[in-house]
């Protein structure tokens, strides 16, 4: 067992999507405890992956596909972990998007995965979400934290529009908001009211465990 949750690691530290795959695929036909294989497993990989980038060992793409490789893991074990009835331990819930006008993803992806790996549950919206469906998913999912990425100067707009319209339908203090993206900085974040920013997905994770603690 231990062999296999290193397989499982290494996998996802190799960035070598197609064999989490085959090794999350394989845990489902061993009847191997699929809690197990996230969070002892591949969950380990994409940390020790986050890590060695923090250190300047790993570089943006070699994070990336690491991310991609325990998304894809994820995404195969999701359906047996519905059915044993397991969530793990959650830290909480966030939902995560893109602002309106913007269509990059691979940073909000990262940040997705790294606070899954880290015990939280995520609603990824996706790119180019709208105002107005952030809003409706804070009002729908009740999360604990709403995380937004703009990576353009025309659309961080974005990010204030959406806590001022929060503020409008009387639940911005029922969220905690967490911006990050390339034209975002601390004092951006403090200028519209958000809880906090992050630069990368990494410092995502302190940030969120930080105010949400």
């Amino acid at each position: 067992m231990r062999e296999f949750l290193a397989e499982c690691k290494n996998a996802v530290l190799d960035g070598d999507r197609e064999r989490a795959v085959g090794l999350a695929v394989r845990a489902i036909d061993d009847g191997i405890e699929v809690l197990d294989v996230i969070e002892q497993g591949f969950a380990v990989g994409i940390r020790e992956a986050g890590d060695r980038w923090e250190k300047g060992e790993y570089f943006l793409p070699e994070l990336a596909f690491s991310a991609e490789s325990m998304k894809a893991a994820m995404e195969t074990l999701r359906p047996a972990l519905i059915e044993s009835g397991g969530k793990g331990r959650s830290k909480g819930t966030v939902v995560i998007g893109t602002v309106q006008g913007d269509i990059h993803d691979i940073g909000k992806m990262l940040v997705a995965t790294m606070l899954a790996a880290n015990g939280y549950e995520i609603v990824d919206l996706g790119a180019d979400v709208a105002h107005d469906r952030f809003v409706s998913e804070v009002k729908n999912q009740q999360p604990d934290l709403l995380c937004m990425s703009a990576l353009l100067t025309t659309t961080m707009m974005g990010q204030k529009t959406i806590i001022d319209m929060l503020s409008e339908a009387g639940i911005r203090n029922s969220v905690k908001v967490l911006i990050g993206g390339a034209p975002a900085t601390e004092t951006w974040a403090s200028d519209i009211g958000a809880d906090g920013y992050a630069d990368n997905a990494v410092a995502a994770v302190h940030k969120a465990d930080e105010i949400l603690s």
